[in-house]
């Protein structure tokens, strides 16, 4: 009798986004500024959550983000969806957008 192997389980990923559209450094779009899987995921993560970054769970849109190279911003196609993922931090955090 063959035991049978539990399902692959893939890497836990994230990505951490900055946007800033004023002074010199205005930018169109959010950029990446970190990204990883695994335990520097998790770190990624810990260090949000340390300083009050709020944290999305969407592993579709992390994993689209952990293909843009960090400093690079965003793909138009990924506008929408975090403007959504924006709008709603700053919902959270009181403040219009």
């Amino acid at each position: 009798m063959s035991e049978e192997q539990p399902p692959h389980k893939p890497p836990k990923l994230a990505a951490a986004l900055s946007y800033d559209n004023s002074g010199e450094n205005k930018k169109v779009a959010p950029v990446v500024v970190a990204k990883g899987e695994g335990a520097v995921a998790e770190e990624i993560e810990a260090l949000a959550r340390a300083h009050q970054v709020p944290v999305e769970q969407d592993t579709v849109l992390t994993a689209a983000l952990s293909a843009v190279p960090v400093g690079e911003e965003i793909p138009r196609q990924l506008y929408v969806v975090v403007a959504e993922v924006l709008s709603f931090v700053y919902y959270l955090k009181g403040k219009a957008p």
